[in-house]
């Protein structure tokens, strides 16, 4: 299928009043969308199975709703670091930074390579996606190992500071998310929740009391 039949098939269940609520209700503020759901979205991804081809294709339009489906269908197995680096950086909501990378960037064969760059990043979303990924790969990837994890933490510690809502909620529940891996990751998720629910900055402080609080 191409890219133009995808946009047809999605603007026949676009609707103005969902594209109207999707700051409003949602907090997706992005400048070209159509209005359609979540689960339409889905239903119209799933017989379109992988393809690495049309997934670039459909990111390429810019539409929201197209992105959300080249997140779908694309291929992790053959997503590379520089197309992971260039769709970080076209993120403009929330809700694309986290489809993405949940349904497509935590199965990449170098999705762990991105998470330190990205914290890195000052950009709103980039910084998004590295703990947004932090949290899905805590949820997805059964065979990584603790050590990994533990790295992540000392990124979790490092922006816990970053007084953006968005940056902060992706931080809190990625350190919820990494507790819940094993006994021994709880262990060292509660040692670093009690240093950030210590600390001078205010939304270090929420992060680690939250955790605190869930774990507790």
């Amino acid at each position: 299928m191409q890219a133009s039949e995808v946009l047809a098939l999605l603007q026949e269940h676009a609707s103005a009043d969902a594209r109207a609520q999707l700051g409003p209700r949602y907090g997706i503020h992005v400048d070209e969308a159509l209005g359609v759901s979540m689960a339409d979205m889905k239903r119209l991804a799933r017989p379109l199975g992988r393809d690495h081809a049309l997934a670039a294709e459909l990111w390429s339009t810019g539409v929201y709703e197209a992105r959300v489906v080249a997140g779908l269908v694309d291929d992790p197995a053959v997503v590379t670091i520089e197309q992971m680096d260039s769709w970080c950086a076209d993120f403009d909501s929330w809700a694309i930074c986290d489809t993405v990378c949940f349904t497509l960037f935590d199965g990449a064969p170098d999705a762990w390579s991105r998470l330190e760059p990205w914290a890195a990043d000052e950009a709103l979303f980039v910084r998004r996606a590295s703990f947004a990924l932090l949290w899905s790969l805590a949820l997805h990837d059964r065979a990584a190992a603790d050590d990994s994890f533990r790295a992540g933490l000392d990124l979790v510690e490092q922006h816990a500071t970053d007084e953006r809502p968005l940056v902060s909620k992706s931080i809190s529940m990625a350190l919820r998310a990494v507790g819940r891996r094993s006994p021994d990751l709880r262990a060292a998720v509660l040692s670093t929740a009690s240093r950030l629910g210590d600390s001078d900055s205010a939304p270090a402080r929420r992060v680690g009391r939250t955790a605190l609080r869930d774990f507790r």
